[in-house]
């Protein structure tokens, strides 16, 4: 009797992004396992030398280029084409560990009960470095210690390690287009209403982390939008201010961060911009 293998739909947005995105291909290319891979990248018309990058792959992945409207449209179009019965999406500045898939695709075969999924996740700087390790251990620490509640209080799930079986969508819909940066903790709530994530605790990916980013460059409209989100989903009483109390510890300590390192370069760096940006961004996340 043959085995049918699973079969996994990965997503890659992108705009202008040649600097990093042939390494998120080959992350992701290099994935081998008990499972087959669909990869689908949604190019919103770059001008920078992705589209050289995206023909050199064209037999290994399906890629289209146009204008589109911005981030959330490519992805929810990537979601609304994926043909695989687990979904996920990987940002074209970010990059999978090796492994990943193998270790999502044992979870979601061995335990048929479980509708999605998330792991450890490192932060790296533009050259590969990895950076911000403290970071990394706390939410690893969060993450062992899951509940509803302290979901609402903190986004503590690494977008670019989540993955989840195609009905869990259906059910609970595509991406919030109203929302700019706060689409995907958006959607980790609608999956927790349903039920509770496995955690991997072990690295599935790494998040690229760079001032021009687009969460690098926002993070103070991201935590307003973050609070929005929750108070949405149920988010009220006590708890409110105890998210209110995390929000200004982590923008405290970014701008610790900020301040060390103009020191350590002798400039100084502005203070966070709090507009939204303009499609010209270049398409990064948060972790």
């Amino acid at each position: 009797m043959r085995v049918t293998r699973l079969r996994i739909s990965l997503i890659t947005p992108s705009y202008n992004q040649a600097q990093f995105i042939e390494r998120a291909i080959a992350s992701v290319l290099c994935q081998t396992g008990p499972f087959d891979l669909e990869y689908l990248v949604f190019d919103g018309g770059s001008e920078d030398g992705t589209l050289e990058i995206l023909h050199q792959y064209h037999d290994r992945l399906a890629w289209q280029s146009a204008r589109d409207q911005g981030q959330i449209d490519a992805i929810n179009t990537g979601l609304r084409r994926a043909t695989g019965e687990v979904v996920g999406w990987l940002n074209s500045d970010d990059v999978l560990a090796p492994g990943a898939l193998a270790k999502v695709a044992e979870v979601f075969t061995r335990r048929p009960e479980v509708e999605w999924v998330h792991g450890r996740c490192d932060i790296i700087a533009p050259d590969d470095r990895m950076i911000r390790p403290w970071i990394s251990a706390y939410k690893h620490w969060r993450c062992g210690r899951y509940s509803y509640a302290r979901l609402l209080t903190e986004n503590f799930i690494s977008q670019m390690t989540v993955f989840w079986r195609r009905r869990l969508l259906d059910e609970t819909g595509l991406l919030d287009t109203s929302l700019s940066l706060a689409f995907d903790y958006d959607l980790w709530l609608r999956f927790g209403k349903r039920s509770d994530p496995f955690y991997i605790p072990e690295r599935l990916a790494s998040f690229r982390w760079y001032e021009t980013s687009k969460s690098g460059a926002n993070l103070i409209q991201q935590l307003a939008e973050d609070h929005l989100v929750a108070r949405r989903h149920g988010l009220g009483g006590w708890r409110q201010w105890r998210k209110r109390l995390q929000t200004a510890q982590r923008l405290t300590i970014y701008h610790l961060l900020r301040w060390g390192c103009a020191c350590a370069s002798g400039r100084w760096v502005q203070p966070v911009r709090t507009k939204r940006q303009s499609a010209s961004v270049p398409r990064g996340r948060r972790p």
